[in-house]
Order: C-alpha cells, then sequence, then structure tokens
C-alpha cells in the first residue's frame, strides 16, 4: 500500500504542477522597463511599478544602453509577455508608453505628477504592507470609463486586458490582498492610478470585543465591571473610531482570513494605499509598436483629407519597402545561382584537366619515369669517369664508378654535377670529394711522379716511400700537399689536408 500511495503522490504532484503551469502561462504577464536616462527617482518609479505588476511580470529584467524595442520584443514572445510598460523622460516630464504585443496598439501617456512608494507611506500614520499580499495579483477596479468616445473605450479595454480576469462565482477571496484602481476624469482627462492594501473586518459588535478578539486587551483599571468593556467600550482612543459604512460593509460569501470574518456574516473592506500615486493624460494613440499610423491625438486634430494623404503616403511607402525587399530577394538568387554556375565550370575544368594528364601519360612519347632516373645515374657516372680521365689521364676501372643512381628523398631532386679542381695526382670521387687514385703501375704515383715502393698500407691502399707524412717525419709529403699558412691551407698541422678523408 505504502508503494502504491507514493506513486499516487508523485503522480498527484506531476498534475498539480502541470496545472499550474497552464494557468500560469494562460495569465498576461508584462515588462516594465526604462529608455534612456530617467534619473534617479525614474528608476524608483519603475521599480515601484514592477511591484504592483507582481507577480506576473519581470521583477529582475536587466535592461543595457545598447539594447532597443526589437531586442524586447524577440524576447517576450518565448517567455509569454503580453504588455509593455515603458518610461521615458524629457526636459520638461515622465511619459509612460504602454504597448500591446505582439501588433500594438500603443498608447502614449504623460504623467503629469507622481508619488513614489516611500512618500506614500511616510504619509501614513499606520500603514500594511507586507510580502504575501504581493504573491497574487491585484484586482482591478475602473470608474468612470463608460462615456463616449474611441479613446476612452480603448483605454479601458488595455487596462483590462493588463491584469487576470477574474471570476466571481470561482474566485477564492483569501487571494485578493490588493487592490488597484484607475479613475478617468472627463473634464481634465486625466487618469488617476491608486494602489491600495485590502483588509476585511468584522461588523456588527462593539469595539471592545474587537479588542478581545485582536488580543489587545485595553486597560481595565477603572472599570468595575467587565461588561462596561463590552458595552461602552471605555478608554479607547479616538484614532481607533469607526469609519465603517454602507459604501464598504458587505456580507461575505466565504470564509476570510482573519478573525471573526466568518461566512454570511457582515464584514467592513478598508483599503489602505500603498503607492505609488499617478496620474497620468492621455496624448496620443499608435497602431502597431510605434511604427504604424496615429489613431488618435489630444492636441493635434486632422481632417478626413489629411487623414486620408497620410495613409496613401503610408500606403506608398510600405509598397516601395515591400519592392526593394523583392529585388534584394532576386539579387540574392540571382548571386546564388551565377556562384552555382561557376562552381559547375570549375569542377568541369578539373575533371577535363585531370583526363588530359591521363592521356598524356599513355602516349608512346613518355619516357618511364624510372627510365629516366636510370638515364639520369648512367649520365652522372659517365660525367665522372670523363672527369677522372681528364684529371689522371688514365682509363678508370670497371668497378670504380657504380652506374646506379644514389637514392635521395621523395622531396629532393637530383642534385647538379659540380667539376671542382684538383692538384696533380688527385681525382674526385662519387660525391665529387678529392680522394687519391692509384695508378695502373704498383705503387705507383700521380701524373709525372715516380713509382712508389714499398708493402705500407694506408686505408686499405699501398702507398710507397714517398706516401703521406704526419707530425714529426722528416720525409717529403705527397704529392700535392701544402704546407700551412697558404691559400686554402686548413686541416692537420703543416697540411692542407688529411690523407684518405676525401674532405678539401
Amino acid at each position: 500500500m505504502g508503494k502504491t500511495k507514493t506513486k499516487n503522490q508523485k503522480k498527484a504532484r506531476v498534475q498539480a504542477a502541470h496545472v499550474a503551469h497552464e494557468q500560469f502561462g494562460a495569465f498576461p504577464h508584462s515588462f516594465v522597463f526604462h529608455r534612456g536616462q530617467i534619473g534617479k527617482n525614474g528608476a524608483q518609479l519603475v521599480h515601484d511599478m514592477r511591484r504592483v505588476m507582481q507577480p506576473y511580470t519581470a521583477e529582475s529584467l536587466k535592461v543595457r544602453k545598447k539594447n532597443v524595442l526589437k531586442d524586447f520584443v524577440a524576447v517576450a514572445g518565448p517567455l509569454g509577455v503580453t504588455h509593455f510598460l515603458i518610461f521615458t523622460k524629457t526636459p520638461s516630464s515622465i511619459n509612460l508608453r504602454l504597448a500591446r504585443l505582439p501588433k500594438g496598439p500603443m498608447l502614449h501617456f504623460r504623467v503629469v505628477k507622481y508619488s513614489l512608494v516611500k512618500d506614500v507611506v511616510s504619509s501614513l500614520k499606520r500603514h500594511r504592507m507586507h510580502e504575501q499580499q504581493f504573491s497574487h495579483h491585484p484586482l482591478l477596479v475602473l470608474n468612470n470609463f463608460g462615456l463616449e468616445g474611441l479613446h476612452v473605450k480603448l483605454m479601458a479595454t488595455m487596462f483590462q486586458n493588463m491584469f487576470p480576469s477574474i471570476n466571481v462565482h470561482k474566485v477564492n477571496l483569501n487571494t485578493i490582498k490588493r487592490c488597484v484602481l484607475l479613475h478617468y476624469d472627463p473634464l481634465s482627462q486625466e487618469v488617476e492610478f491608486r494602489h491600495y492594501s485590502l483588509k476585511v473586518v468584522p461588523v456588527g459588535m462593539s469595539r471592545g470585543v474587537k479588542k478581545l478578539m485582536q488580543e489587545r486587551f485595553p486597560n481595565m483599571s477603572k472599570l468595575d465591571d467587565v461588561s462596561e468593556l463590552l458595552l461602552r467600550g471605555a478608554n479607547l482612543s479616538e484614532s481607533e473610531a469607526e469609519q465603517d459604512g454602507d459604501h464598504n460593509i458587505t456580507e461575505l460569501p466565504q470564509v476570510y482570513s482573519g478573525r471573526g470574518n466568518m461566512r454570511s456574516q457582515q464584514s467592513a473592506v478598508r483599503l489602505t494605499e500603498i503607492g505609488p500615486r499617478l496620474t497620468l493624460r492621455l496624448v496620443k494613440i499608435e497602431e502597431g509598436l510605434g511604427e504604424g499610423s496615429v489613431l488618435y491625438h489630444a492636441v493635434i486634430s486632422k481632417t478626413e483629407e489629411e487623414l486620408q494623404e497620410i495613409l496613401s503616403r503610408k500606403e506608398a511607402e510600405l509598397q516601395q519597402k515591400e519592392e526593394r525587399r523583392h529585388k534584394q530577394e532576386l539579387n540574392v538568387a540571382k548571386k546564388k545561382e551565377k556562384r552555382e554556375e561557376n562552381r559547375k565550370k570549375s569542377l568541369e575544368g578539373i575533371k577535363r584537366q585531370r583526363q588530359e594528364q591521363q592521356g598524356d601519360s599513355d602516349e608512346s612519347g613518355v619516357e618511364d619515369p624510372g627510365k629516366q632516373e636510370d638515364q639520369a645515374a648512367s649520365d652522372e657516372s659517365e660525367d665522372e669517369a670523363e672527369y677522372y680521365r681528364q684529371a689522371v689521364g688514365e682509363e678508370p676501372d670497371e668497378d670504380m664508378f657504380s652506374k646506379a643512381k644514389r637514392k635521395r628523398g621523395a622531396d629532393r631532386g637530383p642534385a647538379p654535377f659540380k667539376k671542382r679542381r684538383l692538384g696533380p695526382g688527385r681525382s674526385a670521387g662519387r660525391d665529387g670529394a678529392p680522394r687519391l687514385r692509384k695508378s695502373k703501375q704498383a705503387g705507383g704515383g700521380g701524373e709525372g711522379q715516380p713509382p712508389r715502393k714499398g708493402g705500407k698500407t694506408l686505408w686499405g691502399k699501398k702507398i710507397g716511400e714517398g706516401g703521406p707524412k704526419f707530425k714529426g717525419q722528416k720525409s717529403k709529403p705527397w704529392p700535392g700537399a701544402k704546407k700551412k699558412g697558404r691559400a686554402g691551407g686548413g686541416g692537420p698541422k703543416g697540411f692542407r689536408q688529411r690523407p684518405g678523408k676525401g674532405r678539401p
């Protein structure tokens, strides 16, 4: 049973949250913000108006200087915001714009005078304001808005749609803690805005009984009997004098919060002003969000001909705007087609070029890359053999120069052959470095040198007595060696290079 009960509780909780979300989304929501610099008192007025519109408003809405009206409209759609209250300031006054989303209209009011919440509360001897009052929306009361005039009816409709509607047969009286009163004066054409805290107290009993019910016991030291307190109401201050009458006494259809407020009992409804207080004057009504035609203006009046001229001019502007938009769309489409055509041409050109390259490689006149490498290696070997013939004057051995090409990296081409001038009796190797070569005669030297004798071996080569000499030897060095200090001198002491290293 416990497990089933837990599941039922979870389902009921989810269902209740879903219903609450749907009901919350069905109510009208608002944004209260300012545009431009409005000063310290203006910012406080914006904050007080947000308190009035609670809980269906953005309490911590952040506004930046770079934000424009389109930014708020774009955010308002997903959040379900239906109204904007926009405060602006001019050198002469503060203005209020009331807009209905998403397509208007927009009402422009001039704030003739206003009082902040702190000013209203400071003027009261005893005020009633607590946080529980702002957990429910206020009750809207309109007075004297049934007069003739389109602008008056439009104002009344706009104010009614700003606050959630109530069903008098299903409403819970305990949710009504505040009241917003709007009174229209036809003579001055001004709207008085007031915000009140609502309190219900029982009537039909003496003030002494009320004191006892409120657990505030008066001083009874001078009384002989308790009946004097209940019947006469002795020792009560004049500030507690009754101010109830036929205008505020009603019979409660439900039990209301508070001692003595029972069903079918008479109670008095008392209002305490908590602010802010505004006096508004309608200036004009615009169609749309500040971009449409003017439906009403309090100062400027136009004839029918002027209105028709304005409408025709507005229609012409809209038509030109539509033509420019259509032309821009055509230009974008043409550019897109041209870009696609150029892309297709580029792809065809690349494909055709690849086919031509493949056809050229298949032709018989083109040599194999492997053959080209072999030919290059053969040419290089022939160049080295010819250079050896010119320098030494003899034919090289068969295995002295390899015909295969030296392996190189994939990113390096064949290095060009570079000839070097060598001294007598020296020849160039495969890498172009000077190297000593033996003559055909055993132990022979270079060209014009007598044959060497001896059986000594140095780096795998037989040399004679006239071979290379090192430091400390007194005999002659090998042919072609130079003393230290001459041009090109380097290497070991007293010689240009070391024998057999093959490096200049």
